[in-house]
């Protein structure tokens, strides 16, 4: 018995030991989100007409959130579907084939925003999707847009919340307001370190929403997560960011869309490669976009060897330990292009970089730090204002 006692108050011991070594728990929780969390949001929709903002993301384990819903007794009246559909694909049915729920598209809607006809009878808006932290994301942008109608017709919205996987670090230019669209309505850096919870919660505590107004908002909050804690996404949150690495090098990338430059638009591997036709002499690598169903019908420089960098064995750990996206790639490609008059493609670069300045400091050949240092104090400002919205 004596034996037998001591071998478990050793084991006990050396648990309580390994776990409190450092002040941290060797073994980390497994992060639960918000949508998983049934217990706690199921009293919110008893008896009550429910709205889906969702997509294909939006899951409970291995169910979609919406047949999660329908089976434990939900009154469902309407899906609204973001950018790439609802189950995904770029799927734009009127009515979820499974279901019989009816869907509203929001993305070509033309107004990007529910109808006052599409939210009449409706309690509780429900809004559920995997964002990735960057500010040209467009579920940003829905997100604003369906606080706005709850606000307008008093519609209680829940954000089940979701980690975000690039939440390591803030950085890039703050938002000019003059250059606000759909692929950024807000002053905010490129990489703005919040949940859709948190930032629901800054929308509503900036006054973004027009003229001011306030949308009742509840968050059903992550459980087990804290920014800076890895969390490798279960579903890719949308058909060209298919794999982790191509979601931690997407804010690094996107940029690239305003340019002549290919970032594999048209390849299984997106944002995960750079390159253009007009750059054999400079680098080895090549890729050839074509035309994919369900990602890129007609990718830039379809049916075109395009010459550049593989990034898919690139150590993306670099942007946590730095704190800073990578601009050196913009700068690289701009001066090894040979038509610099073409490169821009400007409107569109200056919306995705949030003003006209960055574009014009390449041409004017300003190096990376000089770059830097125009973001401030804007972006220390940013960073102290998103410190009264955080949640983990």
């Amino acid at each position: 018995m004596k034996t037998k006692l001591s071998i478990v108050t050793f084991l006990i011991l050396a648990l309580v030991i390994t776990s409190c070594a450092g002040g941290a728990e060797v073994v980390s929780e497994e992060i639960i989100p918000g949508a998983d969390r049934t217990e706690v949001y199921l009293p919110m929709l008893e008896g009550k007409a429910v709205a889906l903002t969702v997509n294909n993301t939006s899951v409970v384990g291995e169910a979609t959130l919406l047949d999660t819903l329908v089976s434990m007794g939900v009154n469902v009246v309407r899906i609204f579907a973001p950018e790439h559909g609802f189950r995904g694909g770029n799927n734009y049915d009127t009515v979820d084939v499974k279901t019989g729920v009816p869907v509203s598209n929001l993305y070509n809607s033309g107004t990007y925003k529910p109808l006052p006809e599409h939210l009449e009878g409706v309690d509780v808006m429900i809004f559920d999707m995997q964002d990735v932290g960057v500010r040209f994301y467009t579920y940003l942008s829905t997100l604003h847009y369906v606080m706005e109608a709850c606000a307008e017709n008093d519609i209680e919205l829940v954000v089940m919340d979701r980690p975000n996987p690039n939440d390591y670090y803030v950085d890039g230019p703050i938002l000019d307001t003059n250059f606000r669209s759909f692929v950024g309505m807000h002053p905010i850096p490129i990489l703005h370190g919040l949940t859709l919870g948190e930032y629901a919660g800054m929308i509503n505590g900036e006054g973004w929403l027009k003229d001011g107004i306030q949308c009742k908002l509840t968050v059903v909050e992550v459980a087990n997560y804290e920014h800076g804690k890895e969390y490798i996404l279960p579903i890719p949150p949308s058909p060209n960011l298919n794999t982790q690495q191509s979601i931690l090098l997407y804010p690094s990338l996107c940029l690239f869309e305003g340019t002549v430059i290919s970032q594999g638009r048209g390849t299984m591997f997106p944002f995960q490669v750079l390159g253009n036709p007009l750059l054999a002499e400079h680098y080895e690598f090549s890729f050839t976009p074509v035309s994919i169903e369900g990602m890129s019908t007609r990718p830039p420089h379809m049916d075109v060897e395009c010459f550049g960098l593989d990034l898919r064995e690139y150590d993306v750990s670099v942007f946590a330990e730095t704190g800073r996206l990578n601009l050196g790639w913009l700068l690289e490609f701009y001066n090894v292009y040979p038509n610099k008059e073409e490169f821009f493609r400007e409107g569109r670069f200056d919306r995705l970089a949030g003003g006209d300045m960055l574009r014009k400091q390449i041409i004017d050949g300003l190096s990376e730090e000089q770059i830097r240092e125009s973001w401030e104090p804007a972006l220390s400002q940013y960073k102290e204002t998103r410190q009264k919205y955080l949640i983990y």
